[in-house]
């Protein structure tokens, strides 16, 4: 498949197939493409904490579930949780003099990484920013001192694809000139 075709085949999957193990040659894989991402500076600021353990899994998808949301976390079979380190000094000075923190934008890459290489291998995956952090890091062990930003949920599939809902092209791109 093509880059733009596994773009357009990519959908935040929320069912998954809880018959299904994902075998660790595709983990390797994904993690492989969330490595390389580019970041600001070379700063490379994320750690990948992977959970495979039925237990934990369940219990993150525990975490992840409330006021209605996020209630299919707890059949995922894999969580990649994506931690926030410390970025180096170079980025960080740009980051002051621009006003941008780069850190947040890097890990936005290596999770967009980790989603489209999850769909080049079949998987399906989902980025998850609404779950108790606290209770998160309780069960992987993550430092209290350390930002838990983003929790990708991983697992073969279940159901069939949905029809991609986008602005037109026209609506979100310009040339030259803003519009």
């Amino acid at each position: 498949m093509n880059f733009l075709e596994l773009v357009k085949s990519r959908q935040s999957d929320r069912k998954f197939d809880k018959t299904r193990t994902v075998e660790k040659e595709k983990l390797v894989r994904i993690l492989e493409a969330a490595r390389l991402a580019p970041s600001a500076c070379n700063a490379q600021p994320w750690k990948f904490v992977v959970v495979t353990d039925p237990d934990k899994t369940a219990a993150i998808g525990k975490a992840c579930a409330s006021f209605f949301m996020n209630g299919f976390a707890k059949d995922a079979p894999v969580h990649v949780l994506v931690v926030e380190e410390s970025a180096n000094i170079t980025s960080m000075l740009g980051a002051r003099i621009k006003d941008k923190y780069f850190p947040l934008i890097d890990i936005g890459i290596a999770a967009s990484h980790i989603s489209l290489a999850a769909e080049s291998v079949g998987l399906g995956s989902c980025i998850l920013g609404w779950f108790d952090e606290k209770r998160l890091k309780s069960i992987t062990g993550i430092p209290a001192g350390k930002r838990l930003l983003l929790d990708i949920a991983i697992g073969y599939p279940a159901g069939t694809k949905r029809e991609k809902s986008r602005k037109d092209f026209d609506k979100v791109v310009c040339w030259n000139t803003y519009k």
